[in-house]
């Protein structure tokens, strides 16, 4: 395999609703992704690094950096066997890991492109579809976190991670707040 081109694309996507956590509240998601053509294929990949570094050294303007200024001229042009190689072959940039993941997971799916096999299975996955989850951001109220958590139980995701703050008043972390919480919903986790 060789990597014989890299292209950065920002997308930038309207949130539906604010997310709110004990650092920021983000309205626009920046989103960086990666294209490499490996052998005449293409592969996409993701960098998830956010907006400001709140949750992560990392974000959207350094990743575009080291993936650019370092990691491609580390990969261009170099001969592999696989993508489980991509790891080692920028592991002379210390940290940095989010703009690595985006750069190795468009590899990996090229390289399952190449074979005509599913990512999952490339991995070695065995199941056909996983439980999906979603983040709810800080809520004024714990009645406003019950209705956001219920839309998200009605909308069919199975796990809900619930952002808090410290000194919040609405006491989510607490035993009691929690059984109100998982009553009101049901009983669903």
């Amino acid at each position: 395999m060789r990597i014989e081109q890299l292209t950065l694309r920002e997308l930038h996507m309207n949130l539906v609703a604010p997310f709110q956590t004990s650092m920021e509240t983000t309205t626009v998601r920046r989103i960086l992704l990666t294209e490499v053509a490996v052998d005449g294929v293409v592969g996409w990949g993701e960098c998830v690094a956010g907006e400001t570094p709140s949750y992560s050294p990392e974000t959207a303007d350094t990743a575009w950096h080291i993936l650019r200024d370092h990691l491609w001229p580390l990969l261009k042009g170099k001969q592999f066997a696989a993508a489980s190689e991509v790891w080692d072959l920028v592991a002379s940039v210390r940290g940095h890991n989010m703009a690595k993941g985006g750069l190795e997971a468009a590899v990996w799916d090229a390289e399952a492109r190449q074979r005509n096999i599913s990512l999952a299975k490339l991995i070695g996955g065995v199941r056909e579809e996983i439980a999906s989850g979603v983040s709810v951001g800080i809520k004024a109220s714990l009645e406003e976190l019950v209705q956001a958590v219920k839309a998200e139980l009605e909308a069919g995701y199975q796990r809900i991670k619930i952002k808090n703050q410290t000194g919040l008043r609405l006491g989510t972390g607490s035993p009691a707040a929690q059984r109100i919480l998982i009553h009101q919903t049901d009983g669903r986790r």
